[in-house]
């Protein structure tokens, strides 16, 4: 048992006090490198208080390195210094939390100087709409500023929320009100209230291969997670219903990061399932805006008539990451409970918000959009130009008619970690995501997948870097 003592007679919080003796404890050697931390619950035992200020404390070691998520395992301390040979031998584990768990981007960045970064997550910078934007922030300023001094709505601000449930519902057919509405910080923030919010669940299927920072988040809340396999259809909802989970995160319009779209009837299995047994679906739409083949499909949630799905949905993609800024659309019975949960909501600048809402409302988020559709058709259709015209029939595009990547199955006797090393070499990174898996699954295909993201670079990049690759990859 960790010695930890938290006191009433300072003005010092109960998380920072847990934190900063953990901090010390992992610091000085008496936690030491690679040992596992007490579960939440433990750690609650333990101290005879709530499970927040243990959450936070451990969010904050986290962030700072003192401490590592390990997929079905835990949390594990990480000393801040390289472990001695001595220390490595006594606890083997920690090297493989350092490699496994420590980074956030899925595929781990390569020892060589890159020039070209096919990067999943980047968003085009030079699109971002920076006049109109500082127009409406400083119109907001001008004329709000005095309205917006307190903390504010823990929902959001209703205006904000009142427009976003009609863009929603012209976009994706998402049925809601403003009451349904959850403004947020971010993913990790949206799921973490959600667990709170479904309580009554211990189990929880995910796509495999998903989104780590979902996984990584859920399996910090203390629930079960279940990986079930994506196919051409989207999740498994076969294996789904034999997982014995009680509800399932999935991202049905563009699956991260395989690609595939799961159709029309598969949604309707998987609504059918989740009514039956009072499951819920957690409705991950983070990049829904762009389609480039065919009519888009309806959101699960305006499907849905018994109130089953959570839909979310970010600006991060279409607008900029750096807004901090993501939604939940709850169905009623959830919303009611939201005022038990207050010390969880955590929701972005009340300003920011409001200058969203002007954003939203004068129309300039639906030009937004419309450009940022011709800008992202153009650099998909060029890439994928540029890669058939180069590998020919060496490469075969998968994942391809949303989104702002593509994954390319390359036909060659080498593994996926061979093809990102020998494009490293050449100054050019592309992604494997080998971490997105629970399992060992990407090991087993006969082919290499590997992925590549064309939103944040422009084509004459884009160019140079499949030339670079071509020489790279010739002879595999």
């Amino acid at each position: 048992m960790i010695e930890i003592v938290i006191s009433d007679q300072t003005d010092q919080p109960q998380y920072m006090q847990l934190y900063s003796q953990l901090r010390d404890h992992i610091r000085n050697g008496i936690i030491r490198n690679g040992t596992k931390l007490p579960s939440v619950r433990a750690l609650q035992a333990q101290l005879n208080c709530s499970k927040t200020p243990i959450e936070t404390a451990y969010q904050m070691l986290v962030v700072e390195g003192y401490a590592v998520s390990k997929p079905r395992s835990g949390l594990y301390a990480v000393a801040p210094h390289v472990a001695s040979p001595l220390d490595r031998l006594a606890h083997p584990e920690s090297e493989s939390l350092r490699s496994d768990s420590l980074p956030l981007r899925d595929t781990p960045a390569p020892p060589y100087p890159i020039t070209i970064d096919f990067d999943p997550a980047a968003v085009d910078k030079e699109a971002f709409p920076v006049r109109t934007w500082k127009k409406v922030l400083h119109d907001t300023l001008e004329s709000k500023v005095a309205s917006y001094c307190g903390y504010g709505d823990l929902k959001g601000e209703y205006e904000l929320r009142s427009v976003l449930a009609d863009y929603v519902r012209q976009a994706r057919g998402v049925e809601c009100t403003p009451d349904q509405i959850v403004i947020s910080v971010g993913i990790a923030s949206s799921i973490r209230l959600l667990t709170a919010l479904l309580d009554s669940i211990s189990s929880i299927a995910i796509e495999e291969p998903g989104f780590r920072k979902v996984r990584e988040q859920l399996l910090h809340e203390g629930l079960k997670v279940v990986p079930v396999p994506v196919g051409d259809l989207g999740i498994s909802v076969e294996l789904v219903k034999k997982s014995g989970a009680e509800a399932v995160y999935v991202t049905p319009s563009h699956q991260y990061p395989t690609g595939s779209i799961m159709p029309y009837a598969e949604r309707e299995r998987l609504l059918e399932w989740a009514n039956a047994t009072a499951s819920y679906i957690i409705e991950d739409d983070y990049d829904g805006e762009f389609r480039y083949q065919g009519r888009p499909i309806p959101s699960l949630q305006s499907l849905d008539r018994h109130g089953r799905v959570i839909y979310i949905g970010t600006f991060s993609k279409a607008f900029t990451p750096a807004l901090r800024m993501n939604y939940m659309v709850l169905p009623r019975q959830l919303s009611s409970r939201l005022e038990s949960f207050r010390h969880l909501m955590l929701i972005p600048s009340r300003i920011d918000q409001m200058a969203m809402k002007s954003f939203i409302e004068q129309g300039h988020w639906y030009r937004h959009i419309r450009r940022m559709r011709k800008v992202y058709r153009r650099k998909h259709h060029h890439l994928i130009e540029l890669l058939s015209q180069n590998f020919g029939d060496k490469v075969t595009i998968t994942g391809h008619s949303a989104g702002l990547h593509i994954g390319v199955e390359v036909r060659t006797g080498h593994s996926a970690a061979e093809l990102l090393e020998r494009a490293a070499k050449a100054g050019v990174r592309v992604y494997d995501f080998g971490h997105l898996w629970m399992t060992n699954g990407p090991h087993e295909r006969a082919n290499p997948n590997v992925y590549f993201g064309f939103a944040g670079i422009n084509e004459k990049e884009m160019e140079q870097g499949i030339k670079l690759l071509h020489e790279a990859w010739k002879g595999i």
